[in-house]
């Protein structure tokens, strides 16, 4: 299951042409997110998005729903940066 679905096909097209571009591929879902494209490939691999469907020029997404998952976040963000971080680290006191 995903954590972000993707709206019904029908209400996909009915809202492109009410409001107009809906989908993109890959390059516009990053941009659309403001994220890296590996981003997107990651959100993919994680189960947090998934295309519409995929076409002849790679995964079509729906712009609206990447912009919910990235609006949504990470899972963890600890409130010290460094333990986010790898390795031994030495603090200034």
């Amino acid at each position: 299951m995903v954590a972000y679905p993707n709206p019904d096909g029908i209400e996909v097209h009915f809202a492109q042409l009410d409001e107009g571009e809906q989908v993109g591929d890959l390059w516009e879902a990053a941009r659309a997110a403001d994220v890296n494209p590996g981003t997107i490939r990651v959100w993919v691999s994680r189960k947090k998005i998934e295309p519409l469907f995929v076409g002849e020029t790679g995964p079509v997404f729906h712009l609206p729903t990447v912009r919910a998952a990235k609006a949504g976040g990470k899972k963890h963000t600890p409130s010290d940066p460094a333990a986010n971080s790898r390795g031994p680290h030495l603090h200034a006191a």
